[in-house]
This record gives structure tokens, C-alpha cells and sequence, in this order.
């Protein structure tokens, strides 16, 4: 097996599959990437078993062949090389990187391309074509919002559905939630609703192009995506996910609204001074302005009051930061609005213990929702 390669474009796609395989030891077949040359192309293969991964680039071949080498040291090399093409030769077991450039060698042990995992083919596979600019935004609008308990492992994904035209993609971990609608499923087949992997879905988001589309297929207990030169093979996630729509209001009676900018700033300053095991903020709302409060802790407390357009009576509100400075970072829009309800008996403040919804001030076709926390 002898082929020669441009240095760069093989540091692009070895990049991916670093961020696939998961296994660093040099032991596992998994920490491999399987290698095919054939009719001046090169087949690159990876995965951690359950997600996989293949790609191609075109190289000089001198002589076809298969095997795989270790993920880690082989980009090493690479990292290590100037641009250029660079020669990959396999004797036996045996595999020789030199560059063409410098006068450099080194040698790496090879494994059989046999002991690879079969990685399945995507050929017969029913795709639907979805733009890449709005799957990207759906999983932009809901990925940070899954759970982290692996106890809940069913909410540990995005579910990915088709309800009616539209796509939907929904994420929480059972303090918030954040659902993202699409209406372009129109010719797009019925499947199954699905729990994607987040690993997934932050490959697509971190390597498609927001130009062109995203090709997309739910079947049998697996998601298939291909974009680019890229296909993506991964499981889903086994359960039963929760009935989202039981936790989004129907109808919220109240409504204030800030500047996106004053608010991250704000909040920049006010969670120096937070407990971080806590995180918790407390939101008082007054005609014209939104007072953002640290509560007091052994550090102090800290205290800013920002312009806000509401004219509704006083209330507060104690929320997570964290959970604030996460929708900060999805939503685009010059202010954000904050919807809610509350039971206003007299003038006095009133502490609201139902979600808020947060969304732009934009049209949108997402909302986030948070529950408060108790001070």
C-alpha cells in the first residue's frame, strides 16, 4: 500500500476523527482509523462504536491497499510536518510517513483493516433533504439544554421528531427546556421520533456549512446524516422521552423586556460575587427597570439595576445564571423578552414560582423555558 497526500487536507478530516474516537489507548482497534486506497482515493474510517464516521480525500495512489493505524501518533506526525505532500507506505505491518518537503521519517505499527468494525453503508439508506442552515439553528437552540445525569439517560439526547409539516427538536434536563419548530417537512417521510446523541449533533453543528443541505434518515434504532464528503452513522438513545408539552404554558399574561448587551454585561459583573455551587440570581422586576441581584453570601453580594420595558406591578424572580447566560448565547436578537405569570393580590412584591419563557423579540420558532428557584 503507497500513496502520497497534501499535508493539510489530512489534518482536516484526522482532526474529525479525534473528536470520534474516544478510546486513546493505542491497544484498542477503536482508537484506529482504518485507512482504503482505491482508484486515487482515500477512504478514511473511524469510531467509538457507536458513532461512525467516514469521509474521502483524493490522493496519489501508487499501490491500493486497507489498514488502520493509531488516530493520536498519526496526527502527531502530521502536526509536525510543514505543509506538503507527504508519502504513506506500508510494508507488512509496518507503515512509513515521510515528507517530501523535509528530509524526515518515522515509522508507525499498523493493524489489519479485518479487525476494524464494519461500519454499515449508507447506499440503500431513504435520505430527506433538510437546508443545513436551519437543522444547524435547531440543534444551536437545544443542544445546550440536555442533561448531563446519566440516571436520566433517556433525557440525555435532543428528541428529533416530525409533528404534522414541521420538524421539532427539543432538549431538557428537567429544570429547563428549550423546543425549536421548523416547518419544512414538507415531502419529508414520516419516521419514528427519535433521542439523538449529542456527539452527534455537535459534529454537524461544529463541521456543516450553513450553505446547501443536510441529508437526514431515522431507521432502525439509528440516525443517518451525510454532508459534504461526510456520513455519519450513530445510535439512538433507548426510552421513553418526556411529555414536553405538558411543561410549555399555553398562555403567559405578563411581559418584560431588556437589551441583550445590558443584560450579559450585567450578568458578567453580578456572578463575580454568586455562589457557584448555587448559581442562583434573583431578577426583581419594576416598571422601567430590572434589578439583578447576587443574594448574600460569606464573599457579599453585589447589585445593578438595568432599563427594562414592563409596566406591570413589582415581582421577583430567583433564576439560574447559568441557565440566563446559556440563552444569551443562542438567542440573536437585539432584546430578549422574558414571558410569565403571576398572582398579584396587592401592590406589595410578589415572588413568581412558575417558568418563564424567554425568547427574541424577533418572530422565532423557538422558546426556552426555565424554572425558578427558590430564595
Amino acid at each position: 500500500m503507497k500513496f502520497t497526500f497534501d499535508r493539510d487536507a489530512m489534518i482536516k478530516e484526522i482532526s474529525i476523527a479525534q473528536e470520534i474516537i474516544t478510546n486513546k489507548s493505542p491497544l484498542s482497534i477503536l482508537s484506529n482509523i482504518m485507512l482504503v486506497a482505491e482508484n486515487n482515493t482515500l477512504v478514511i474510517k473511524a469510531t467509538d462504536s457507536t458513532l461512525k464516521w467516514t469521509t474521502s480525500i483524493p490522493v496519489d495512489i501508487e499501490q491500493e491497499g486497507a489498514t488502520t493505524i493509531f488516530c493520536d501518533k498519526f496526527m502527531s506526525i502530521l502536526s509536525s510536518l510543514p505543509s506538503g505532500e507527504v508519502e504513506f507506505k506500508q510494508e507488512d505491518i509496518k507503515v512509513t510517513i515521510s515528507s517530501t518537503v523535509k528530509r524526515f521519517k518515522a515509522q508507525l505499527n499498523s493493524q489489519a483493516s479485518e479487525k476494524f468494525p464494519e461500519l454499515g453503508s449508507t447506499e440503500q439508506v431513504p435520505f430527506f433533504e433538510v437546508p443545513a442552515k436551519d437543522f444547524k439553528e435547531m440543534i444551536r437552540q437545544t443542544i445546550f439544554a440536555v442533561c448531563d445525569d446519566k440516571q436520566r439517560y433517556f433525557m440525555t439526547g435532543v428528541y428529533f421528531a416530525k409533528e404534522e409539516q414541521n420538524l421539532v427538536m427539543v432538549a431538557t434536563d428537567g429544570h429547563r427546556l428549550s423546543h425549536i419548530t421548523k416547518p419544512i417537512a414538507n415531502n419529508i417521510p414520516d419516521f419514528s421520533p427519535a433521542i439523538v446523541p449529542t456527539k452527534i449533533l455537535g459534529l454537524i453543528l461544529k463541521h456543516a456549512s450553513d450553505e446547501g443541505n443536510i441529508f437526514v434518515s431515522v431507521i432502525d434504532r439509528a440516525i443517518f446524516v451525510k454532508f459534504a464528503n461526510y456520513e455519519f452513522i450513530s445510535n439512538l438513545i433507548d426510552g421513553q422521552y418526556p411529555a414536553y408539552k405538558k411543561v410549555i404554558p399555553e398562555s403567559l399574561a405578563y411581559t418584560f423586556q431588556v437589551n441583550k448587551e445590558d443584560l450579559d454585561a450585567a450578568l458578567k459583573r453580578i456572578t463575580t460575587m454568586v455562589d457557584r455551587k448555587k448559581s442562583r440570581i434573583i431578577f426583581k422586576i419594576e416598571p422601567g427597570s430590572l434589578n439583578l441581584i447576587s443574594p448574600e453570601s460569606d464573599m457579599g453580594n453585589a447589585e445593578e439595576q438595568i432599563p427594562c420595558r414592563y409596566a406591570g406591578n413589582p415581582c421577583s424572580v430567583g433564576l439560574n445564571f447559568v441557565y440566563i447566560a446559556d440563552l444569551l448565547k443562542v438567542i440573536d436578537s437585539e432584546n430578549i423578552v422574558f414571558n410569565f405569570n403571576a398572582e398579584f393580590d396587592n401592590d406589595d412584591d410578589v415572588r413568581i414560582n412558575k417558568a418563564f419563557n424567554v425568547k427574541s423579540e424577533k418572530d422565532a420558532d423557538y422558546e426556552h423555558i426555565i424554572m425558578p428557584m427558590n430564595y
